[in-house]
């Protein structure tokens, strides 16, 4: 049985990930900003997951975590993210335009630093880290989230020789367009979705459970010698 901790665990892709370390017999811990999907999640998933609420790019509330996360992590996952543009006004300053900028990266870059720093000493050998990028990232058109989940995948390839003499893996997901999470906060329309799903060769949208697969199999022993990568689950969108 294995302990894991899957940040932004509440909802979404953070939350198909939680229920499928559950389904394997691990024991589980998720984590985000706000208490309601936190607490439904938990009771759905049942006794083997619980939550720690805390902002993972907020440097004093990780501290504050840790008394509460587990001694030894076999997995941890940083899936908490998104994108902070969505809905919100075009920058009218450049004061304005830094603060957005930041935004993306305190959320999606930061958090994932944050909280493996916070963790590392607890990593036991043979486990495995996984972050999250984005398609965006090698596309042109998302601004800021494209950069934050670029130098994701730049940070990542330092974490993962700073982990690999203890055994330990790091890797990234790249997903392209999945399916029913908050991800578009209500703004995606069927005109775009459609689009999208045009662009993958296998004509369909990716799932959260299509991510959840590629995490399990990342942090299993047959991973092993798997680290430094990014692995795209897209559907063919993008090719790397």
């Amino acid at each position: 049985m294995r302990q894991v901790v899957v940040t932004g665990g509440g909802t979404g892709i953070g939350k198909a990930i939680a229920a499928a370390f559950a389904k394997c017999g691990d024991q589980v811990v998720i984590t985000g900003r706000r208490p309601e999907p936190l607490a439904q999640t938990v009771a759905e998933l049942g006794g083997s997951v619980r939550a720690v609420r805390f902002n993972a790019a907020d440097p004093k509330q990780v501290e504050q975590a840790l008394p509460e996360l587990p001694d030894v992590i076999n997995v941890l996952v940083n899936s908490a993210g998104g994108n902070t543009d969505i809905g919100a006004a075009n920058p009218a300053s450049l004061s304005e335009l830094a603060a957005a900028w930041r935004a993306n990266l305190d959320a999606n870059l930061l958090s994932a630093v944050l909280v493996t720093t916070a963790l590392r000493d607890r990593l036991v050998h043979g486990g495995a880290v996984i972050n999250f990028s984005s398609i965006a990232a090698h596309r042109p058109g998302a601004g800021s989230y494209s950069a934050a989940k670029a130098a994701v995948e730049a940070w990542n390839m330092t974490l993962a020789h700073d982990l690999g003499s203890d055994g330990i893996s790091a890797n990234v997901i790249a997903p392209g367009f999945i399916d029913d999470t908050e991800f578009f906060r209500g703004r995606m329309t069927d005109v775009r979705r459609a689009a999208l799903r045009a662009q993958t060769a296998n004509g369909r949208s990716g799932t959260p459970s299509d991510i959840a697969a590629t995490v399990l199999f990342l942090a299993s022993p047959g991973a092993s010698h798997i680290t430094a990568q990014t692995i795209h689950v897209n559907g063919g969108a993008w090719s790397s």
